[in-house]
C-alpha cells in the first residue's frame, strides 16, 4: 500500500484491513445478525481517506464478497433482508470511493500549492554556493509547520570586492508579510554588499529599504515590525571575521570539538526601527582559524525548548561532539539535536548557515598538491 502521508505512522495504512477483518468476524460469531456492519462501513470510508483508489476498491470488494458469503451462510441471500444488506454494503463501498476521489482532488491542489511555494522559496531564498575559495558553505531551512515551504527566516552568501559576506535574519511575524520583508531585505543586502565597504553602511542601506517598504504596509506593521540580523564578512584570505549584530542571536565558532559563542559587546537594535534614533554599533573583528567553522542560527534554534521549558544552547549541546567533517556535517548534527531536544513540533522557523575555513594543508592536497606528509 502506498503511504498516504509522510506525517502519519505506517500502521495507519493497515487500519482499513483490520476493520474489515474485525467486522466480518463480528458478523460471523455475534449472536445477532450484522453487528459488525459499522466496522465495515468505517473500513470503507477510512480506506477512501487513507489509501489509493485501487486499494479502496479492493477493500470495498472484499467487504461486499464477505457480506454476501455471510448472507448465504445465514440463509438470507434470497430474501429481502439479504438484498438490503448487500445494497447497504455496496453503498458503503461507493462512499469509500467517493471519499477517495475528494481527498485525491484536494491532494492535487495541495501539490500545486506546494510546488508554487517551493518555487517561491528558491527564488527568494536560493541555496548558497557550496564553496567559495577556501570556504565551504552549507545552509538549512526548517519551517515550524511541516507543510510550509517558506517563512520569515532568511540567509544569504555573496562574494564581494571586500570579501565573502553573509547574512542571517529573522523577520518578526509570519505569513506573506514576513515573506515580503525577506524579499526586500535580501535584495537590499545583495546590492549593498557589493557597493559598500563598511558593514555599518550595508546595514544602513538595508534599514532604509525596509523603512521604504513599511510605508506601504499597515500601521501596526509600520510601528512594530522589525528584523533581527547578523551581517558577517570573511576578510580576504579567510584570515578573520567581521561581525555586525543587529539584535540577532550570536554566532558560534566551532573548532576541534569546542563550540563557543561570539558575543557582541553591544548588540545593536534590529533593522526596521531606525526611527528610534539610536546610533548603530560598530562591527567587531574575530579570528577565523583554519579548520574552524562559523555557525549562524536564528532564534528557532536558540529558543527551542525541551519538555521542561529549558532553551537549547548550541555551545553546551554541541561541545565535545566534534570535530565535525565540515559545515554540512555540523548542520546535520545540530538539526537532529534540536529535533530531539524539542521532542515534537517547534514554535518557530529555523534557519542555519555554516561556513568553514579549510586547513591550508588540506586545501593544497585537494587542489592537486602534495600533502604535508609526502
Amino acid at each position: 500500500m502506498s503511504r498516504p502521508s509522510p506525517e502519519w505512522p505506517r500502521y495507519v495504512e493497515f487500519a482499513p484491513t483490520v476493520l474489515v477483518a474485525a467486522g466480518l468476524l463480528w458478523d460471523l460469531f455475534s449472536p445477532a445478525d450484522y453487528w459488525g456492519d459499522p466496522m465495515l462501513i468505517a473500513a470503507s470510508v477510512t480506506a477512501g481517506a487513507l489509501l489509493s483508489l485501487r486499494h479502496t476498491v479492493t477493500i470495498g470488494a472484499v467487504i461486499i464478497v464477505g457480506v454476501f458469503v455471510l448472507t448465504v451462510k445465514d440463509g438470507t441471500a434470497g430474501d429481502i433482508v439479504g438484498y438490503v444488506e448487500l445494497i447497504n454494503t455496496f453503498f458503503a463501498a461507493l462512499m469509500g470511493i467517493g471519499v477517495n476521489r475528494v481527498v485525491a482532488r484536494y491532494g492535487r491542489r495541495l501539490d500545486v500549492v506546494r510546488t508554487v511555494a517551493e518555487a517561491a522559496q528558491r527564488a527568494v531564498l536560493p541555496a548558497p554556493p557550496k564553496r567559495i575559495g577556501p570556504l565551504t558553505i552549507a545552509a538549512r531551512y526548517r519551517a515550524a509547520q511541516g507543510e510550509a515551504r517558506i517563512g520569515g527566516d532568511a540567509y544569504a552568501v555573496q562574494r564581494t570586492p571586500f570579501g565573502v559576506r553573509l547574512l542571517i535574519a529573522d523577520v518578526r511575524g509570519k505569513g506573506m508579510g514576513a515573506v515580503s520583508a525577506v524579499s526586500v531585505l535580501l535584495g537590499a543586502f545583495r546590492e549593498a554588499a557589493e557597493q559598500e565597504a563598511d558593514l555599518t553602511a550595508v546595514a544602513d542601506r538595508m534599514e532604509r529599504a525596509l523603512l521604504r517598504e513599511s510605508e506601504q504596509t499597515s500601521e501596526e506593521d509600520h510601528l512594530e515590525g522589525f528584523i533581527t540580523a547578523l551581517i558577517c564578512e570573511v576578510l580576504p584570505g579567510g584570515s578573520g571575521l567581521r561581525l555586525l549584530d543587529c539584535g540577532h542571536p550570536a554566532p558560534y565558532l566551532c573548532q576541534d570539538g569546542e563550540v563557543r559563542p561570539l558575543e557582541a559587546r553591544d548588540p545593536g537594535l534590529p533593522l526596521g526601527i531606525g526611527t528610534l534614533g539610536a546610533p548603530r554599533t560598530a562591527p567587531a573583528d574575530w579570528p577565523f582559524p583554519a579548520g574552524s567553522t562559523l555557525l549562524l542560527v536564528t532564534d528557532g534554534v536558540t529558543e527551542a525548548r525541551d519538555r521542561t521549558g529549558t532553551f537549547y544552547d548550541p555551545a553546551e549541546q554541541l561541545s565535545g561532539r566534534g570535530p565535525f567533517r565540515g559545515p554540512q556535517d555540523l548542520i546535520d548534527v545540530l538539526v537532529r539535536d534540536v529535533e530531539r531536544w524539542t521532542g515534537g513540533p517547534r514554535d518557530d522557523d529555523m534557519a542555519v548557515l555554516a561556513i568553514g575555513r579549510q586547513a591550508e594543508g588540506r586545501r593544497r592536497f585537494r587542489n592537486g598538491g602534495n600533502s604535508p606528509g609526502r
